[in-house]
């Protein structure tokens, strides 16, 4: 309407439509205009406008634009086959050294070697990545023999080189996935090219990617994530469209996967929530989208980024249960009902008594997940520590020390051919299996709980005193109620203090074994830490029942699984001679992680970022923070730009922004964490603070023809660019022996091959 009353305006009144367009919409129809055409790929070279609509010998712009699109693309392809081909080569040079187990391929590598196997484990991680590492063995014909004991063992005859070549695989796939996304984001092909070679020279990230580990997988998936988000961004002018729907499927099957590995992928899924957030908000701002329209929208993103991957995700877990199916290491991590679905398990297809006796054999376990069989074993506790009696613990695997007899109060042996069940509120002792002593607490504090009391083993051979006695409470039972096995919760109460026999959770020191602390708590609140129930059960005077029917369902084993590796995840300690680090460390590149080897007689990979590349990315947040935030300010003032100087701008807010986002969800969060941290949790925001030193610098040196007339602005940024690929190329040559092994004297010796190169005193190489 208000274009018709223009037209129809006198002469004398146009300049007051003009002012009205002008004042309506000139600021936002120039930045939407310079958006949509950066989105659809309407630029020249570089980023900059499209020419006039005829050149100066009056050929259509089509023509020549077609020509020039032509020879950016055959560019780009040469340049990102250049960039794939040096990542394979950086990734796949001695793949095969060391030929024995390097830090993490212990766990990994027999997690792989697991699945071959068909056995059950606990691991505190999805189960994608180690199905994946197993697979690829499989295929190349590992047949999961292999030990994995301890790093240093030697793999000799065992086809391991199917793993590593497969993490190395996909870690190749990094520099190429980076080079996509900035060209994508900045539509430049020198930003794309810097972030693509901090990758392909990082030697951190070639050391990650070369040996038996989830992270390059995870990270495969993050940086797949990514790229699909951004693709799927760019098809925004073309809902619904064949593209638009492939990228928004692929952006979900990718996020399956990055949480699949580790829950680390809950930061990319947050990154690509906060992105898919923002996008609606738009829409449904935009007054020219019908609101049927936007739930369309709003439909299409809750299948492909929600349902979608949530599905696949519990897939991985079905393949993974049903892959699994036999008895392992893993058993004691779970309740008795899931273990009853183990083949091998003593309780798979098992039968035994259906109610507790007195006479009877049996193992308690703890209802809380990861909670512990009550165990017991010779040593005593440390001078210091409560009374000087024998360990009491919760151990999370099976074992013979978990064995106790149910005895009477006055230790009397029941005679007679049926013996008498125990029942809700019977008073009990009971006397362990290998050292015959008494389940016994006492006024001493517990070692760890100090508010709780210290449960030990005490007398011996049927002598002890009245802190033997426990009550037996069946949870939600009746007087004279009986135990049932499997399926009863029971609390044990001492008699002497009134306390609850209770499983902590928290983990002992060396002297107990790293085993969990087993209390009698004076809080009587019913808990899972505080109920158990009877799992073994044998007494030869009772007949046995099938417990068949009391597998629990997928949903149930899915649950649990779950609360177990949270759990797990939460309490992991850091081992003997293993250094942990902090979040802080990590940017700044202080300390890196030893992959294999210590002294000068063997062979030795250290992980370690390059240092130039990774000062280099720090130095480019900051400078990101204070470029960035000028943009915003020059664009909230109304500041006049020309066109490649708004277009900057936008690419440092829109493309910059994600990226650095994506940095802060997967490095902030880690201060807020309580588990032990390593180096190597780092190297997903690395991924990202890679990416955006390409886009800065790019667009730093780019902002040369506000110094100098173009033509030399132009020439400077080649100059520059070539040099900072050389100082890539350089700082690799001289720091690549910490990837691919060193012998020889250490880094402090004239001798040494990396002489001068210690460049701060906490690198240990």
């Amino acid at each position: 309407m208000e274009s018709q009353r223009c037209q129809i305006q006198p002469a004398g009144k146009e300049d007051l439509c003009t002012l009205r367009r002008r004042k309506g919409g000139g600021k936002t129809s120039e930045r939407e205009a310079i958006r949509a055409g950066r989105l659809g790929g309407s630029e020249g070279a570089n980023g900059r406008p499209a020419a006039a609509s005829e050149d100066t010998n009056g050929r259509p712009v089509e023509e020549k634009r077609s020509l020039q699109d032509g020879h950016r693309r055959t560019g780009t392809c040469s340049v990102l086959a250049l960039v794939a081909v040096l990542s394979l080569i950086t990734r796949f040079y001695k793949i095969l050294e060391p030929p024995h187990i390097c830090w993490d391929e212990t766990h990994f590598g027999k997690m792989g070697s697991y699945y071959i196997n068909r056995t059950f484990f606990f691991d505190v991680h999805p189960p994608l990545g180690k199905m994946l590492i197993g697979l690829a063995g499989h295929l190349t014909g590992y047949d999961g023999s292999f030990p994995f004991i301890r790093p240093g063992d030697k793999y000799e005859d065992h086809d391991y080189w199917g793993m590593r070549g497969f993490c190395a695989l996909l870690g190749s796939c990094l520099p190429p996935v980076a080079y996509l996304t900035v060209q994508e984001l900045s539509r430049s092909s020198t930003a794309a090219l810097i972030a693509a070679a901090t990758l392909v020279f990082d030697t951190g990230c070639i050391t990650i990617s070369q040996y038996i580990l989830l992270d390059p997988i995870l990270m495969f998936f993050i940086m797949g994530s990514v790229l699909c988000t951004v693709k799927f961004n760019q098809q925004r002018h073309r809902p619904f469209s064949a593209p638009w729907w492939l990228w928004l499927v692929l952006t979900g099957v990718n996020l399956a996967g990055a949480l699949g590995v580790k829950f680390v992928g809950l930061f990319v899924i947050m990154l690509v929530g906060l992105n898919t957030a923002w996008d609606l908000w738009r829409l449904l701002g935009d007054l020219d989208l019908p609101l049927a329209e936007f739930w369309k929208h709003l439909s299409a993103r809750v299948f492909g980024l929600i349902l979608l991957p949530l599905t696949l995700y519990i897939m991985i877990f079905a393949v993974h249960f049903v892959v699994l199916k036999k008895s392992g290491p893993g058993d004691g991590f779970f309740s008795s009902a899931f273990q009853s679905r183990l083949i091998g398990n003593n309780l798979h297809n098992a039968s035994m008594p259906e109610y507790l006796a007195y006479g009877s054999t049996v193992t308690v376990k703890n209802i809380r997940i990861a909670g512990g069989y009550l165990h017991s074993h010779w040593h005593l506790y440390p001078e210091g520590v409560g009374a000087r009696q024998q360990q009491v613990t919760g151990y999370l695997h099976k074992d013979y020390n978990n064995l106790w007899l149910v005895q009477r109060p006055n230790n009397s042996e029941d005679l007679s051919r049926t013996p008498d069940l125990v029942r809700h509120g019977d008073v009990i002792r009971l006397e362990h299996k290998e050292t015959t002593r008494f389940l016994h607490s006492h006024l001493h504090k517990a070692p760890l709980t100090k508010k709780h009391l210290q449960v030990t083993g005490y007398g011996i051979n049927g002598t002890g005193d009245p802190n033997d006695l426990w009550q037996v409470e069946v949870c939600g039972g009746r007087q004279g109620d009986p135990v049932k096995v499997l399926r009863s919760k029971v609390r044990f109460l001492h008699r002497a203090t009134g306390c609850v026999l209770y499983s902590t959770g928290k983990t002992l020191p060396k002297w107990g074994w790293e085993q969990v602390e087993v209390t009698c708590s004076p809080y009587l609140k019913e808990t899972p830490n505080s109920q158990w129930n009877i799992e073994d059960h044998i007494n030869h005077k009772l007949p046995n029942i099938s417990l068949s029917l009391l597998k629990p369902s997928f949903l149930e084993i899915l649950v649990e699984s779950h609360i177990v590796m949270i759990r797990g995840n939460s309490g992991l300690k850091p081992k003997d001679h293993e250094s942990s680090s902090k979040p802080w460390h990590w940017p700044v590149n202080y300390q890196g992680l030893r992959f294999s080897g210590v002294n000068e007689t063997e062979y030795r990979v250290y992980l370690l970022g390059n240092p130039v590349i990774w000062w280099l990315n720090l130095l480019s947040i900051g400078l990101y923070l204070l470029m960035a935030t000028t943009a915003a300010v020059l664009l909230q003032r109304g500041v006049q730009l020309g066109g490649r100087s708004q277009e900057r701008c936008q690419v440092l807010l829109d493309g910059g922004g994600l990226l650095f986002l994506g940095w802060l969800l997967h490095y902030l969060p880690f201060y807020t964490m309580g588990r032990i941290l390593y180096y190597h949790h780092y190297f997903p925001a690395m991924l990202f603070s890679s990416m955006l030193t390409g886009i800065t610098l790019d667009i730093l040196l780019q902002c040369g023809d506000l110094l100098f007339p173009l033509a030399v602005a132009r020439h400077l940024h080649r100059v520059a660019q070539g040099l900072l690929l050389a100082a890539f190329i350089y700082s690799f040559y001289l720091f690549h022996p910490l990837s691919y092994g060193m012998r020889g004297p250490l880094a402090h010796d004239p001798a040494s091959a990396m002489a001068g190169l210690r460049w701060m005193e906490s690198w240990e190489f």
